[in-house]
């Protein structure tokens, strides 16, 4: 991922956000919150985790009212515990309750990704398999949660349609031969030598005939059991490539069972599709009136 790439996402992700929550205005605070008061207010963990959006929430506060001191004192990758600040803001009490809960929406969400990924992390820590994620990500925050996995200590999967072929069951349904399969690698290496390309494998059989392709990357092993992976493994010889890489059905409790079978990778859905929050909140105190 590109720097510039990702800080336009976030940039135009903030302005959706608050365009969203925003509308005409913030009718409590307009009403019922005095003009002139100032506040400081702690962003706090609530419960122990790792941070993944912290300069996403500082940029919110700006955003909204660029004249918010904003001091940030951890920072993404950290693991916290619930007696951490995570930063201070300072300035318009109006201007910081309007941009509370678009803040914490966007570190709760992408702290929630960062911590479920280090508990992957660590489940297979003791081999050589590195943790993956997968497009099953939030529409939008692709760039964002995937830069939460990195946080967290796992390794992004391809980004996009565009930066790898991976093929399935369902790109084979009109042809699924390997005359046809190798014509196919070899016209996109060829037009575009820079995408890997990865086919999908549901038994040993199909392992065995990919392995016979030229210009293949990885191989994914669906919803195969540690010992069919050593097995595949076994196929491919002395050879580094293809990689290997397990996914479907997976679970915290079997991910070490599979890495130590020898799979270069293992990539999950859940760090992203289905992971909660963590939850994180601001505590505000009031200051002298301007």
């Amino acid at each position: 991922m590109q720097t510039n790439e990702v800080s336009d996402n976030r940039a135009e992700l903030i302005r959706l956000a608050l365009a969203e929550d925003f509308g005409s205005g913030d009718v409590t605070s307009l009403y019922f919150v005095p003009e002139g008061l100032t506040a400081r207010a702690l962003m706090r963990p609530r419960k122990r985790g790792v941070l993944s959006g912290v300069e996403v929430a500082a940029e919110v506060f700006k955003a909204v009212d660029p004249a918010l001191k904003v001091d940030v004192c951890l920072h993404d990758g950290e693991e916290v515990s619930t007696d951490a600040v995570i930063m201070v803001i300072e300035g318009s009490a109006r201007s910081i309750l309007g941009a509370e809960r678009t803040a914490l929406n966007f570190i709760q969400r992408l702290s929630g990704v960062a911590t479920m990924t280090r508990r992957y992390v660590r489940a297979i820590e003791h081999t050589s398999c590195k943790l993956l994620d997968t497009r099953k990500t939030t529409p939008g925050y692709r760039l964002l949660e995937k830069a939460a996995v990195v946080h967290g200590g796992g390794n992004n999967h391809r980004l996009g349609l565009y930066d790898r072929a991976m093929v399935k069951d369902n790109h084979l349904m009109t042809d699924g031969n390997v005359e046809h399969l190798q014509a196919c690698i070899t016209r996109l290496k060829q037009e575009r030598p820079g995408v890997e390309v990865e086919l999908e494998a549901d038994h040993l059989a199909q392992v065995e005939a990919f392995l016979k392709l030229e210009g293949v990357d990885y191989i994914l092993l669906d919803n195969m059991s540690p010992e069919q992976m050593r097995a595949a493994i076994a196929l491919r010889g002395e050879r580094a490539k293809p990689y290997f890489e397990a996914s479907g059905g997976l679970t915290l409790e079997t991910a070490p069972a599979a890495a130590e079978s020898g799979v270069d990778f293992m990539s999950f859905g859940c760090l992203t599709h289905s992971v909660p929050s963590l939850d994180i909140g601001l505590d505000f105190t009031t200051l002298p009136s301007c």
